[in-house]
């Protein structure tokens, strides 16, 4: 334990970015009770045991079915007969140590519900969920309720008649940097001109480091009134103070209060929210179809026959019952159908989903953080069914059960499509968060589960107890295994027919020898499970160039999204956007931090530049005999700034044991937290007036003032402890965690007095400082180079050990440096210190993450995935989406077409290429025979060709190349061997008929035809 309270910051420390500390301890108080465990159930409970409340109880009274398989991913086959809820118990009990979790295989019962605070109905009766849903109402109980037939689902919410939100959207309180405020009636506050407060009519904000209006700091929460992006008026401040400089005004966010009808009110007049905003009339027919569903059930002893037009039309007539008291306008009868055929069906993607945003629910009705849904949510995914079903429609005989586990599957899609699912070869690039949500659905849809199918998974990270608390597959015994290795293991625990293959290799340029043209070629589509853009982009070039289908997924916090990029329909996900966050001027961060990301970002660069830069600059210089030229080859400044600390390393400064190390740290604190703001004050006086009459440190710029080293202070030993620790690491000297030893040691250490020059200068913008790089003593340069140029006795006793910067593991003294840093720099520039959970959050750029954002996003993602197997070419087929489970947002939408582009009159798109076969027997195609190729086929004149950034060919010169091979072409002007895996080479010309194209589709050369395989060649390919 360790944090706020008994709150496991370690395991928790992702949910907590996303929650709060208050929230998860109200959480920890909640007793659950989840009535059904069938795939919706199951998924439900699973995100509410990893959430962390007190106790969760499940309970069925029914036994497991073949069909129970289909979507119940804690069911084995040897569970089939037996109880689901204590089929399940002990691996829900696993998930998470802190909660008890335990299993009701008796009835529902008013006295089982009295004991919990929040009950969840899941497979129940139209006459329990009056019953129990009234119940809950009348006595406090929050309730959920949450149903799924084949590819529709609907979800119902009442947490009483009164209900408080603490916090409606759990976004960051705003804050916004002062410039000035009025002393007048209403005050005016004007902010720096950086960005827009953002702030609202009749918000609230307080006051906190104002300078001279000092009564401000201390009046409590002030209302505003906006006049401008900039500017807003405030409370009477004619009687304060005159406003001096500086100060922060933070938004307040105020408690809401929610009202919720019980449940046989509201299932008469719906509020509901819409997740398809095309869909309104169909979730309003569904409304009716699911009650007509449970009369039909009750009265026929059954759910409707897979396909059965007379069960089909019974369901409608009961529909259209109900609608006579209704009275809807737009009453969808074919969807109602299309419920009746499928609703037999129990599909994984669709739990994942509605599971995911009812767990999220319970989560609200425990904590009362974020808006609860209010009150009924429907959603449906008919479009996952076949496109050609008018003319093709999908039989009785091929959707009937047949005794195994995709039975709930088959039910919906037909056996046909199950076998082709078995076919499938799929990777997926990671195993985090969303690879194990995703790697669960493939399970349990068979993907890759039949002879010719199989799925390779990568991920090159090993498991880390944060991990645990929501990517389901990995336990506390997996902590430092391959998270890939451990996934594929639990997968086929899940389903033994599923054939997968684990690597641990990030995918990237370095790995196209594994992953390459013939790896590609082989596969049947792609999925992405990645947590930065960089890996995302580079993948999704990988498949637009293989012409192979992408899912791709991504969660923040609350928010998801997904994509489905597929051939020749839809956009890619693109190339990499210009990045705006977390990146400051230079100059802000090394003289004039007015935020606390500024300070952290520059004790994270500082320990790069300390810990990991030098040493590994260290053990280049002994390793590599090239290391001196390429360094004087980066520019003179840098190569000052890497050699210096090379010639440093080397010399009588290098430490001999710790407690160098200890007066090291202690000489660089005073350095950093005195001198060098004692420094900048004699460049820039408190007092300092600019050129144009107005104070320089004003707005943005804090005035600073410097630190004196007290041995007294935690967080100045804190700083000389993790930074002595660190500088002994890199030397390979021990250090120790005493700090009372350390304090002894720091009576020792001699700090040279320092007095401020004036020949330094202060930089005060990014160009400045880049201007005065060119300021470089170069006669200490060429002496560092003449003496670093010399042979270096006992290479192995020099070797350092670089730090990589780790932000989870607390043993290792990185963020122990990096919070104590971060906060010594706050306190000079007067800046609110961040706690360790916020300093991690920040410095470490941790993505807030919650196990049912993750869960819900990848059940979006299987569902596209069904209708890229089934090979759909409608654009209305396919949704992209945006959810935000903190104001139960959902939006689904069409993704965007490919944009077309004219190349001579003729219409492409990213999907484009011209693939040639450069290859017949053993004779290779020349330049020449290419440039004809395309002539004949596509009737365009090459006139340039390039290789990435090598021109190959300009019309007017270069003719010598024309008879050479496209290959020896290659290698004649890069200069460099092709590598040995590479089979295609991606050309791209200009052509005659159109000079001035800014785009044109790449030339795929094929030219190892031997190497190629069964792959099949496309279309309009030259077979030369």
């Amino acid at each position: 334990m360790s944090g706020d309270g008994d709150i496991d910051e370690g395991l928790y420390s992702r949910q907590l970015y996303v929650l709060g500390h208050e929230a998860m301890r109200r959480m920890k108080t909640a007793d659950v009770l989840i009535a059904g465990m069938r795939g919706l159930g199951v998924e439900i409970a699973k995100d509410i045991v990893l959430a962390g409340v007190r106790s969760v109880t499940i309970q069925d009274e029914g036994v497991t079915q073949w069909a129970d398989l289909s979507s119940q991913f804690y069911l084995r086959e040897c569970d089939v007969g037996q109880n689901r809820a204590a089929a399940s118990l002990t691996q829900l009990s696993q998930l998470n140590a802190y909660v008890k979790v335990s299993a009701h295989t008796g009835p529902l019962t008013d006295d089982l519900l009295a004991q919990f605070q929040v009950v969840v109905l899941t497979d129940c009766s139209l006459e329990k969920q009056h019953r129990f849903g009234d119940f809950c109402h009348s006595n406090g109980i929050k309730v959920i309720m949450g149903d799924s037939r084949g590819l529709c689902g609907q979800l119902f919410c009442d947490f009483g008649e009164e209900f408080e939100v603490t916090d409606a959207d759990g976004e960051t309180p705003i804050s916004t940097t002062i410039d000035h405020i009025s002393k007048a009636n209403p005050g005016i506050v004007r902010c720096v001109d950086e960005r827009r407060h953002g702030f609202e009519n009749g918000g609230l904000v307080t006051f906190s480091e104002v300078r001279g209006m000092a009564e401000l700091n201390s009046c409590g929460p002030v209302q505003v009134k906006v006049l401008g992006p900039y500017t807003f008026s405030i409370c009477d401040t004619s009687g304060f103070s005159e406003y001096e400089r500086g100060g922060v005004a933070t938004e307040v966010k105020r408690s809401i209060q929610v009202t919720f009808e019980p449940f046989s009110k509201a299932l008469l007049h719906p509020k509901m929210v819409m997740t398809d905003y095309g869909k309104q009339e169909r979730h309003e027919t569904l409304h009716l179809a699911f009650q007509a569903l449970h009369v039909f059930t009750e009265a026929a002893g059954r759910l409707p026959q897979a396909r059965d037009q007379a069960d089909a039309e019974t369901l409608l007539s009961m529909v259209r019952e109900l609608n006579r008291e209704a009275q809807l306008p737009g009453l969808d009868e074919d969807l109602v159908r299309q419920l009746s055929f499928s609703a037999r069906g129990d599909l994984g993607p669709v739990n994942a989903f509605i599971g995911g945003l009812a767990a999220q629910e319970v989560m609200k009705a425990c904590s009362g953080k974020f808006t609860p849904l209010q009150q009924w949510m429907y959603f449906d995914a008919l479009e996952c069914l076949p496109e050609e079903e008018e003319e093709s429609p999908l039989t009785e005989e091929a959707c009937a059960p047949r005794g195994t586990r995709y039975d709930g599957q088959v039910a919906v899609f037909g056996q046909d499509f199950q076998e082709k699912l078995a076919r499938q070869k799929y990777f997926l690039v990671g195993a985090g968060a969303i690879g194990c949500e995703l790697l669960k659905n493939f399970a349990l849809i068979g993907l890759g589960s039949g002879e010719g199918g199989h799925i390779t998974v990568t991920d090159m990270d090993s498991i880390e107890r944060s991990n645990l608390n929501r990517q389901f597959l990995f336990r506390p015994q997996d902590i430092g295994r391959p998270k890939s290795e451990v996934a594929a293991r639990a997968v086929v625990t899940m389903n033994p027919s599923v054939r997968i293959t684990a690597h641990q290799n990030r995918v990237c340029p370095d790995s196209e020898p594994v992953y390459g043209h013939q790896f590609f070629s082989g596969l049947d589509g792609v999925a992405a499970g990645l947590d930065n853009v960089e890996a995302r982009v580079y993948l999704d070039g990988r498949c637009v160039q293989h012409q192979k289908p992408m899912l791709e997924g991504g969660t923040l916090g609350a928010k998801g999204h997904t994509l489905v990029v597929v051939p020749h329909l839809t956009e890619s996900y693109g190339l990499v956007k210009p990045a705006s966050q977390n990146t400051f001027p230079l100059c802000t961060l090394k003289s004039f931090p007015y935020r606390i990301e500024h300070t952290l970002q520059w004790a994270r660069d500082d320990f790069e530049g300390l810990f990991k830069q030098p040493a590994e600059n260290m053990n280049q210089y002994l390793n590599d005999p090239s290391f001196l030229q390429r360094t004087l080859g980066r520019g003179e400044a840098e190569a000052l700034e890497v050699l210096q600390g090379v010639s440093w390393s080397l010399g009588g400064e290098r430490p001999r044991g710790w407690e160098d190390c200890v007066g090291w740290a202690r000489r660089r604190w005073e350095t950093l937290y005195t001198n060098d703001i004692q420094q900048l004050l004699h460049c820039f006086p408190p007092d300092q007036i600019t050129s144009s009459g107005l104070p320089f440190w004003s707005g943005q710029k804090r005035c600073p003032h410097p630190l004196t080293f007290d041995s007294n202070s935690t967080t100045h030993v804190d700083y000389v402890t993790a930074a002595a620790n660190l500088y002994a690491q890199t030397f390979g000297i021990e250090g120790t965690r005493d700090r009372a030893a350390v304090r002894r040691l720091l009576q020792r250490v001699q700090v040279p007095s320092f007095t401020p020059k004036s020949s330094v200068k202060i930089h005060t913008t990014d160009q400045e400082m880049e201007t005065d790089r060119a300021d470089v003593d170069t006669a200490l340069l060429e002496d560092l180079k003449t003496r670093l140029s010399k042979p270096t006795q006992n290479k192995d006793g020099l070797r350092m050990h670089p730090a990589e910067f780790e932000k989870d593991d607390d043993t290792n003294f990185h963020m122990d440096f990096i919070v104590a840093a971060s906060n010594l720099r706050a306190e000079n520039y007067e800046i609110a210190p961040a706690d360790r959970l916020k300093s991690k959050l920040i410095a470490g750029r941790i993505i807030p993450a919650i196990a049912t954002v993750t869960a819900a996003v990848a059940g979006l993602m299987a569902l596209e995935l069904f209708k890229v197997v089934q090979g759909h070419r409608r654009m209305s087929s396919f949704r992209a989406a945006y959810i935000n489970l903190a104001v139960q947002y959902c939006v689904l939408s069409e993704p965007l077409r490919a944009p077309p582009y004219w190349v001579a009159g003729k219409e492409y798109s990213l999907w484009s290429d011209f693939p040639v076969q450069g290859r017949c027997g053993d004779q290779e195609m020349t330049l020449r025979e290419l440039f004809d190729l395309i002539k004949q086929k596509y009737n365009l004149e090459i006139t340039g060709l390039f290789y990435g950034n090598s021109m190959l060919y300009s019309s007017g010169s270069n003719k010598e190349r024309l008879e050479l091979s496209v290959s020896d072409v290659v290698r004649t002007v890069t200069k460099a061997q092709i590598p040995q895996h590479q089979q295609v080479l991606e050309l791209f010309p200009s052509f005659a008929e159109d000079e001035d194209c800014e785009t044109v589709p790449p030339i795929r050369y094929h030219f190892r035809r031997s190497e190629l395989g069964s792959a099949s060649i496309r279309e309009g390919q030259d077979r030369h």
